[in-house]
């Protein structure tokens, strides 16, 4: 297992939700991070973390920021890249769709940009989620767009190598994504959640751990962990 204690580490999507948890988690593991979004800023701020604005979408802004901070260990991308269309599919606006595919786009640009400013030992993940497997009524969008992400950490795993790229795959999460607020809120995590083998929403922080985990073991590559809450099983 690496020692991640003196590494530099750039998370893109870094200052809400599961990209925030993971900053603050590599901080912890004695890591270097900048924390990179569409709006540059944490609102906790933490002692010693830097914070950088970029669009996953702008190519020119990511090799800026990347050259910047070259070379670094580790490359985390939690960002969603814009909207994403939620609905059934017949009634779905088909520009919507296509516009979800922003997710997959700010994943590809990041890593092929990312991968020339790395250390030869780096490590890449990238945040999927469970519909990619299991999709829910309403979220083919989301669905095919995780399957997409998922495939393409599997197909160019061997193509950067000696550097090591996976996935972890979340479950319902309780973030800022879901845009409901108190008693709604838990009313609707709970429906999410209920028929799940654990039947509550995840944590952001229980998602770190699984990136720590992913980024720790050497043995590790081109494969999707899951952190679900047992949502995939039947």
């Amino acid at each position: 297992m690496i020692n991640l204690d003196g590494q530099k580490a750039i998370v893109l999507g870094g200052t809400s939700g599961i990209g925030l948890a993971v900053v603050e988690a590599l901080h912890m593991s004695g890591v270097e991070v900048i924390a990179a979004s569409r709006r540059g800023q944490i609102s906790n701020e933490l002692t010693g973390v830097k914070c950088e604005m970029v669009n996953v979408l702008d190519r020119d802004g990511l090799d800026k920021l990347f050259a910047r901070h070259a070379p670094f260990d580790i490359l985390v991308n939690a960002a969603t890249g814009g909207e994403r269309a939620i609905g059934p599919f017949m009634d779905m606006d088909l520009d919507a769709f296509q516009g979800s595919f922003a997710k997959l786009w700010g994943y590809v640009n990041s890593v092929q940009i990312g991968t020339r400013h790395m250390s030869d030992g780096g490590s890449i993940v990238l945040i999927s989620g469970f519909p990619a497997r299991k999709s829910l009524p309403g979220f083919c969008a989301i669905s095919t767009v995780g399957n997409a992400v998922e495939g393409f950490a599997r197909a160019i795993a061997p193509e950067i190598s000696p550097r090591r790229i996976n996935v972890v795959s979340p479950g319902i999460i309780d973030t800022p994504m879901f845009a409901q607020q108190g008693e709604e809120r838990e009313q609707f995590l709970e429906k999410m959640t209920r028929d799940f083998p654990i039947p509550r929403a995840g944590t952001p922080d229980e998602i770190a751990d699984g990136v720590l985990f992913v980024l720790r073991n050497r043995f590790i590559t081109g494969t999707t962990v899951d952190i679900d809450g047992g949502a995939l099983l039947p």
